[in-house]
């Protein structure tokens, strides 16, 4: 028996940000999900503003906007609103070091309500951006 694939299958979507999106899941109602949940929206940010797969300045510019927008309705401590809103605003640059430093406090400052798995993912990704 084999475990190749027929030749008409699709290749199975990876998700980037699979832990993150499962620490989000299981989080309590309220303010660690919240947090969990924009950290997840501005990695998914960060994740596209670089490299050779980026998105256009102005699809990132558009799609930082409205998160912006979105992270004003959320209860988020005063550091974790900072520190998203500077990620959210690094994605609309093309400066790497500034992303992922950016992304980096977002680590930070969320780093009580991350486990193990998914610090690991947002830590990859700061590497990968500033390879």
């Amino acid at each position: 028996m084999t475990d190749a694939l027929p030749s008409f299958a699709l290749a199975e979507p990876v998700f980037p940000l699979r832990a993150l999106a499962i620490a989000t899941s299981r989080a309590p109602l309220g303010g660690v999900r919240e947090s969990l949940m924009a950290a997840l929206v501005g990695a998914r940010l960060a994740a596209v503003a670089h490299g050779p797969a980026a998105l256009p300045l102005a699809l990132r510019t558009e799609r930082a906007g409205a998160a912006r927008h979105w992270l004003g309705a959320l209860s988020l401590a005063a550091p974790v609103r900072a520190a998203l809103t500077r990620l959210m605003e690094a994605t609309m640059r093309d400066e790497p070091t500034a992303l992922g430093a950016a992304l980096g406090n977002v680590i930070e400052v969320t780093a009580p309500h991350l486990d193990r798995k998914s610090r690991l993912e947002l830590e990859r990704l700061v590497r990968t951006i500033g390879a």
